[in-house]
């Protein structure tokens, strides 16, 4: 077996693992304490909507297409009701996607397109994050996706799933979380393990195999448990 650590490029660790042989069954386990501190306080003073992205880590985190034109248009619509104050803007959009939004769990498979989810008005946290990312960057604030995990879910009980929200890109803040799913800004309950421009970019395990034969059947399980203190 060989084990190779590194850095992405959007700074995220990396282990690559490859092996040969036969294989019938690949576990993972991973155990990790954090402490936790709420963000400061955001108090800056920031230009009217939209923005215009002036520097080039802005410019690789506006996304490589324009929005969608109804995206474009709600993104719009909520900026209009906040006369164009960023903050405002980006708190109401997080409020309309909790409290207008059906939320679903949904285990396997990739986000829905931003124009999906606004015309289903429904979507996993995935979904939502996405939303949010194309509404954002239609106004010129660069956004990021981020995995991890929310302590504080709404489910009673341990078992607890990976969580998704946005992180936008702040002048004088740095990159900055909002959650959509919750409709708040990300504070000390939010664990952050990848962030990348897009989704594909954060996936906490992704690889491939190779096998002699016409058929392969696999399947994939996973247990999340999450204690908080204090």
């Amino acid at each position: 077996m060989e084990r190779r650590p590194y850095w992405d490029a959007f700074g995220n660790r990396v282990v690559e693992v490859s092996f040969a042989g036969t294989c019938r069954e690949l576990r993972v386990e991973s155990e990790l304490e954090v402490e936790t501190l709420p963000p400061p306080e955001l108090v800056a003073w920031l230009p009217p909507l939209p923005w215009v992205a002036d520097t080039h880590v802005a410019r690789e985190y506006l996304g490589a297409f324009p929005a969608d034109e109804t995206v474009r248009r709600f993104a719009e619509s909520l900026a209009s009701e906040v006369s164009q104050e960023p903050l405002p803007f980006l708190d109401l959009l997080a409020r309309t996607l909790h409290a207008r939004f059906d939320h679903d769990v949904r285990a396997s498979g990739d986000a829905r397109s931003a124009a999906e989810t606004l015309a289903t008005r429904r979507g996993a946290c995935r979904d939502l994050t996405v939303l949010f990312m194309e509404a954002t960057r239609s106004v010129g604030i660069a956004s990021r996706f981020v995995s991890g995990y929310q302590a504080h879910a709404e489910s009673v009980g341990s078992q607890r799933d990976l969580h998704a929200w946005p992180e936008l890109l702040i002048p004088g803040a740095g990159f900055r979380g909002w959650d959509p799913t919750h409709g708040v800004r990300v504070t000390d309950g939010h664990v952050p393990l990848a962030a990348a421009p897009e989704q594909r970019g954060t996936m906490p395990i992704d690889g491939s195999f190779s096998f002699a034969g016409e058929v392969v059947n696999s399947t994939l399980d996973f247990s999340l448990h999450i204690e908080t203190t204090g």
